[in-house]
């Protein structure tokens, strides 16, 4: 019988190990940035063409390679940065694998120029699918320029299971903000399709997080700086007042490399703790300075898990770290019971040039004597119920024997009808229906079989979600222009998600274009919003509410948008409704497809029968 195990060829060797390493473009970034920095550059450039499917370039200015080197970092196993199994416990570079290019070069087309800094020529590298197709000298700048060409191009299964341009894009756009954060000091560029995404000069740790998160977060960091015999802790946390419900601003940096740690993250969230909701996460950006010996970074191929050898030390350090500065710049709340309070009411937290003197304010045309009639405020998107559609199950029926009037008032309209006979007045009866808030949170209302409670805000959840499934669906979402068109400025990730929702906007009734780098104008609003002022936080908010849903519920773009803009624009409790308001709620509720169900799977309404209710009092 032959022998049935054979070596496998290289070429499958390194596909094999590139679907560790390469897993979508945003992964080829990643390696081929980190062999920048570990070059010795101070300026990398990025450029990225149809979200890295197409092209990706890195150019740096860093130490260059000679041209036997240039050959031998495709190889398996080829590396610079360490040399005896010893070296694994003193690692202070990115990469020490020796997989990386090798893994690249298997799944794409790559060029490589490279030229030493003390030689005249340098040399030009031609590979696709492990495959050396030329290899000439070239005149090239100091450094490495490496292109990536038709990622995956030899492997079309795993092309087809790539997202979308956007996705991926922000995938990448992750890996690039990873990496410039742990190295302030270097000049990064990022362009995409030709346009330039980011501009990083070198400078401090704080302004290279402002850059890459958006200017408004200069007054959301505090520093932090902790150095103890075992790590040494420094960065920035943010303010509890900024926490955001999803993830995505949370930064680890261990020697520099850029890590998730769950246990780490529980250190920093119990920090937090009575000062933000179960459901809010906390902006940090803290890198951790560690003996390499005392730390194995070879547990994943993408190189960001590590072990410790003393987990629980640097738990309580981080956790201590976090609480002191949190209380060294006031964030958190302190008891000083030496400190007297009579005066505290007196005392005022704003400039003495936001202080202004009260003013009375009067209307001169008032009159005492002259009443208008008042009539019932309207909330949004519960006004034109004759317009809606007729509502089904007959839930009508539940009010009749509200309806039917008792002996003493059918006489007396009998009378009053005989009063009236010789005119032709018409007399006007008012809905009998018997309607009122519960601690401006439930409406209660009475039926023939006892009573029904609703919960005003979920119910209202589900009228305006449905109402938006639909505008979405036949795009015939109304509009209402702003007066003052305002402008709102987003970081790249976020941006970037607003462009791909624009449609869906669009279809709601907003009217939002872009206007510049990261920024967008809202000139129209849907017209069943509530009035608010502040137009880029209700954005904001609706792309945050967008993100969550997306990675906790996993739903698709038209039922994520519908649902998050619903959360937003319904009626909160604590708000008081009018009479015709509450019924307009019930009526639009019960025209619903699914009266019975809020957006969580929860009930939106309680039907309490006169039976259990005549059953509770007989209980003694």
């Amino acid at each position: 019988m032959p022998d049935i195990i054979k070596l496998l060829p290289d070429s499958v060797a390194n596909q094999i190990a590139a679907g560790e390493v390469v897993q979508r473009p945003a992964s080829a970034v990643k390696e081929m940035l980190e062999n920048a920095i570990d070059a010795g550059a101070d300026k990398i450039q990025l450029i990225v063409k149809d979200a890295g499917k197409a092209l990706i370039q890195v150019t740096d200015n860093g130490c260059g390679m000679s041209a036997t080197d240039a050959r031998m970092c495709f190889e398996r196993h080829a590396t610079s940065k360490i040399k005896k199994a010893e070296d694994l416990f003193a690692i202070r570079t990115m990469g020490f694998r020796g997989e990386a290019m090798a893994s690249i070069a298997a799944i794409a087309q790559v060029e490589l120029k490279t030229r030493k800094h003390d030689e005249e020529l340098g040399t030009c590298l031609n590979i696709e699918a492990s495959t050396v197709v030329s290899q000439e000298p070239c005149a090239t700048p100091a450094g490495t320029s490496l292109c990536v060409k038709n990622l995956f191009y030899n492997i079309p299964a795993r092309r087809n299971f790539l997202k979308s341009n956007p996705v991926e894009m922000r995938h990448i756009i992750d890996e690039f903000q990873r990496v410039a954060l742990a190295h302030p000091n270097i000049f990064f560029t990022l362009h995409h399709d030709g346009q330039e995404v980011y501009h990083l000069p070198a400078t401090q740790l704080k302004q290279r997080i402002v850059h890459l998160l958006g200017n408004n977060y200069n007054e959301r960091l505090v520093p932090l700086d902790e150095d103890t015999s075992i790590i040494q802790v420094r960065g920035f946390i943010g303010k509890p007042s900024f926490a955001k419900r999803t993830r995505g601003e949370q930064f680890f940096f261990v020697n520099n490399r850029f890590i998730k740690d769950g246990y780490l993250n529980h250190a920093v969230t119990i920090a937090y703790e009575q000062l933000l909701p179960d459901d809010c996460f906390p902006l940090y950006v803290l890198f951790i300075d560690i003996d390499p010996a005392k730390i194995d970074i070879n547990v994943h191929p993408t190189k960001t898990e590590i072990k410790y050898q003393d987990e629980k030390a640097i738990y309580a350090i981080i956790r201590s770290a976090v609480k002191r500065s949190l209380g060294k710049y006031n964030i958190a709340p302190s008891l000083d019971f030496n400190r007297e309070t009579a005066f505290d009411a007196m005392l005022s937290h704003s400039a003495p040039e936001e202080i202004h003197p009260p003013a009375v304010d009067f209307n001169p045309n008032f009159n005492p004597f002259h009443s208008e009639k008042k009539t019932s405020r309207e909330i949004p998107l519960l006004r034109d119920v004759a317009e809606r559609k007729s509502i089904p199950n007959n839930w009508e029926t539940l009010y009749e024997i509200t309806q039917k009037p008792s002996f003493e008032q059918q006489s007396f309209e009998l009378q009053h009808q005989q009063t009236l006979g010789a005119t032709d007045e018409k007399v006007e009866t008012i809905s009998s229906r018997q309607v009122f808030q519960l601690h401006q949170r439930y409406i209660i209302t009475q039926i023939k079989s006892g009573l029904l409670m609703v919960d005003q805000q979920a119910a209202h959840e589900r009228i305006l979600y449905e109402r938006f499934l639909q505008q979405l669906d036949e795009n015939k979402g109304s509009s209402q222009q702003s007066l003052f068109p305002q402008t709102v400025t987003l970081n790249t990730t976020d941006f970037a998600l607003a462009t791909e929702l624009l449609p869906y906007f669009q279809a709601l009734g907003f009217v939002i274009r872009e206007f510049g780098k990261n920024t967008l104008v809202i000139e129209g609003v849907p017209a069943d919003l509530p009035e608010n002022n502040d137009l880029p936080a209700m954005l904001e908010e609706l792309i945050e509410g967008f993100k969550n849903n997306h990675t906790v519920l996993k739903l698709d773009k038209r039922e994520n948008l519908a649902r998050t803009l619903a959360k937003n624009a319904s009626i909160k409790a604590g708000t008081t409704l009018e009479t015709e308001e509450m019924n307009n709620l019930i009526d639009q509720l019960f025209a619903c497809a699914m009266p019975n169900a809020s957006l969580s799977g929860k009930q939106t309404l309680i039907k309490l029968t006169l039976d259990e209710l005549l059953e509770r009092f007989a209980k003694h």
